[in-house]
């Protein structure tokens, strides 16, 4: 569900990482607690990693395709901002630029969000 591949930057292209990146918090911290409830307290999160690392990857390579999208849509970087005037090119501009911070700050969030499994070693 990554809506990079339009032609337009529009609002659903600006919030289609943070939708990836709350997708991707629901699912690991979903399954972490489904695993838990079920199992013991002292069991371990073996198949529980080898998911939330699936699913890390495909929301960051997810990301970083909205994200390569934006930056192509801001226009390589070339104009610097504010993007204020009241034209289409400044318009596709300030939402490729927003849209490339928000998704830096997706990536970001998601790498955190798959972080405690690292340490976390069992459902205590």
């Amino acid at each position: 569900m990554v809506f990079a591949f339009r032609r337009q930057a529009d609002l659903w292209f600006l919030i289609s990482s943070p939708i990836v990146w709350a997708l991707h918090f629901l699912a690991c911290y979903v399954l972490a607690a489904i695993h838990c409830a079920k199992a013991s307290e002292l069991a371990e999160l073996g198949s529980v990693r080898l998911w939330v690392l699936a699913f890390t990857v495909i929301a960051l390579i997810s990301v970083a395709i909205t994200g390569a999208h934006a930056f192509r849509h801001w226009g390589f970087g070339a104009n610097s901002p504010p993007h204020d005037a009241p034209t289409t090119a400044d318009r596709r501009r300030f939402i490729g630029y927003a849209t490339l911070l928000v998704s830096a700050l997706s990536f970001v969030a998601i790498a955190f969000t798959a972080l405690p499994v690292l340490f976390v070693m069992d459902c205590r």
